[in-house]
């Protein structure tokens, strides 16, 4: 078999009050869309952790302190065309210095 990658999902973490500022940036930038529907993503509440050391200026947090934050894993396909633009447009509105982002190929399903 022979499989060409045209979408990826993207998974981001978010803080929870800025979970719909970076999905409506996401979407608007091509994100999103299966079929006929747009705006199509979906979320899950999680606790984000980590250790800002003291080169960072943490958005949340003090340096060299382990924090614990309530976040939404932001999950959403894009085209593989359009995903340097949708990340550039996820970095300008998250508010993380450093966002966990995990960009996965998709196989197609009329490809088996």
């Amino acid at each position: 078999m022979n499989f060409e990658i045209k979408r990826v999902k993207i998974f981001v973490t978010i803080p929870i009050e800025d979970v719909e500022k970076v999905r409506t940036a996401v979407c608007r930038e091509g994100a999103g869309v299966i079929g006929d529907y747009d705006y199509c993503t979906s979320s899950v509440k999680s606790v984000g952790t980590f250790r800002p050391n003291e080169k960072a200026n943490p958005y949340i947090g003090t340096q060299n302190k382990l924090e614990f934050v309530e976040e939404e894993k932001l999950e959403f396909i894009c085209d593989v065309e359009k995903v340097k633009q949708v990340i550039k447009k996820l970095r300008e509105v998250h508010p993380y210095e450093e966002p966990a982002i995990d960009i996965y190929p998709l196989l197609d399903e009329k490809d088996f």
